[in-house]
């Protein structure tokens, strides 16, 4: 058997050692991470070439459909998902946020079920944040992370039992160029999963529950499969059985949501069901279909959960779920308490009510918040209207979603100036702080993070690109646009404190909402930007 010292051959960090981290990048994980690169990157590269070519398919109008190869798994009755895991039978209210330390103190005393500690779209991957986050989940699960900043204690409840974590990796289109092995860097998939769980996999397994996962940005059943043989090698290294991984899987891209069925059955004794990730599901579906003039949708606050081709999304996925035996979740609740102005915030409540109460009614088992003020709401809803600790048993038989209901596009509103300029903001408030190394910024009493930013700026590349016409009777075309933009990104810099970033992200905004060039994502787009790539160090000599 190959030794640490081999394995670990080829392999350089490219980022600073804090004291802090070297706990977390030991000589075995780092190991565990080229053993993880080495099997599984030549798969990830060539299923994220499929996508490209599927992407040209697209283009030609070649609309996705239900595929013919996988008729077979969707029409068996007979397979199942994996039973819930210890800590996952309810799931009512899950609270989701990024990793830095106060952030995780907060959610895990939060009156929530679970906490998923997100190393994906509401986290700015710097080295720093990526690692450290890592540091504080490896301390939140042994009870060690209490704290103090300023005059205020930090500490973990202990009159409760502390809601389950799970974590949320990168998808598989991220890189993580601190680190690489063979000159090439590691998937951001493979870091964030590959430290989490190397170090905390027997630890959560002693404390009554296991190494739990949010799975983002699939676009194919294929990407479930390499998932899965992730963990099964991974299971196997550390010596855990097979099973002890689970893994929620996030629809939201529009090609993913033809292959429900087939995710789940990839994923199998791994899968703990699906989530509704609506603010990307709307962005994959401008963003695959953005050269095809059927697919132009209205300002994004038109787009509610309750227009077609949500509406059918959301009934496909509550009874592909409950059919294979496994959690249905719901959408988040983005919204920040008004606390200046009760009214304003009154009514904001009562929005997040009645989604919560759509969701539990149509089926879902459990939900998403991003603040904790949202929890008592939430809970509310569902103990209310979910008595049990799920609604598996909701078959949901009377829905029958086909390829039309998917991609129906119909429904009421138009493009305003206003809707235009709210997507600049939020466009360039999100890029301004995710370049300051900020994933999840306020604006407007919303938590924004990428998901909400890349509808924002493929809407306006969309709306350029089709020259359509604004309520206001203006053509949205490049000049307008990037007229609007400079605009917009003035008034936020004049606001900003000194050393803000709006003049870089204007330049790189301004790019991308003219109809031309589409950058695949904002992330990959602006990750050079905050890498912070000096000397490597080879692991052998840390």
């Amino acid at each position: 058997m190959a030794s640490i010292e081999s394995i670990n051959e080829g392999v350089l960090i490219n980022g600073a050692i804090k004291d802090s981290y070297r706990k977390i990048l030991t000589p075995e994980a780092t190991a565990f991470l080229a053993l993880l690169h080495r099997t599984f990157n030549p798969t990830r590269k060539a299923l994220l070439q499929r996508r490209v070519i599927r992407q040209q398919e697209l283009d030609k109008g070649v609309l996705p459909d239900f595929l013919p190869e996988t008729k077979h798994i969707r029409d068996d009755d007979t397979w199942k998902g994996a039973p819930p895991a210890p800590g996952l039978v309810d799931r009512r209210v899950e609270i989701t946020g990024p990793t830095d330390r106060k952030m995780v103190v907060n959610a895990l005393n939060s009156n929530v079920w679970t906490y998923m500690a997100d190393f994906e779209d509401s986290q700015a991957p710097t080295w720093d944040n990526q690692v450290s986050g890592q540091v504080n989940l490896y301390d939140a699960i042994r009870r060690q992370i209490d704290f103090k900043q300023g005059e205020k204690d930090y500490k973990l409840r202990t009159d409760r039992v502390l809601p389950t974590l799970l974590a949320r990796p990168r998808g598989w289109h991220l890189e993580e160029k601190h680190f690489t092995v063979d000159g090439e860097p590691i998937s951001g998939s493979l870091f964030d999963f590959g430290l989490y769980f190397f170090h905390n996999a027997k630890e959560l397994v002693k404390r009554g529950t296991g190494p739990y996962y949010y799975l983002a940005k699939m676009e194919s059943h294929l990407e479930a499969r390499l998932w899965n043989d992730v963990f099964n090698l991974s299971q196997d290294c550390v010596g855990v059985p097979r099973g002890t991984i689970r893994g929620t899987v996030l629809i939201e891209t529009i090609t993913a949501a033809f292959e429900m069925d087939e995710i789940i059955f990839e994923l199998r004794d791994h899968s703990a069901g699906l989530n509704c990730g609506r603010w990307d599901y709307i962005f994959s579906v401008i963003k695959k279909f953005r050269q095809n003039p059927n697919f132009v949708l209205p300002d994004r606050s038109a787009v509610t959960m309750t227009v077609p081709f949500m509406d059918a999304y959301v009934r496909l996925l509550i009874k592909t779920c409950h059919r294979r035996g496994v959690h249905a979740m719901g959408g988040m609740a983005a919204q920040i308490p008004i606390k200046d102005n009760p009214e304003a915030n009154e009514k904001a409540m009562d929005n997040v009510r009645q989604d919560k109460l759509r969701e539990v009614r149509a089926g879902h088992d459990g939900t998403w918040v991003a603040h904790p003020a949202l929890a008592a709401i939430a809970s509310e809803v569902f103990n209310k209207d979910m008595p049990t600790p799920n609604q598996l048993y909701k078959r949901r038989e009377d829905v029958n979603v086909t390829k039309n209901d998917l991609l129906n596009m119909n429904m009421p509103g138009t493009v305003t100036e206003e809707g235009i300029r709210k997507n600049l903001n939020i466009g360039l408030g999100y890029m301004e702080g995710w370049l300051r190394g900020v994933g999840c910024v306020p604006i407007n009493y919303l938590m924004e993070d990428a998901a909400t930013a890349e509808v924002s700026r493929s809407q306006l590349w969309q709306w350029v690109r089709h020259g359509i016409k604004t309520a206001e009777g203006k053509t949205v075309d490049k000049a307008y646009a990037l007229r609007l933009l400079k605009e917009q990104a003035d008034e936020l810099a004049s606001k900003a404190p000194k050393g803000n970033k709006f003049a870089l992200a204007a330049r790189y905004f301004e790019g991308q909402v003219t109809g031309e060039d589409y950058a695949d994502f904002l992330t990959s787009l602006l990750y050079n930007e905050i890498t912070t790539v000096g000397s490597s160090q080879p692991v052998a000599k840390l």
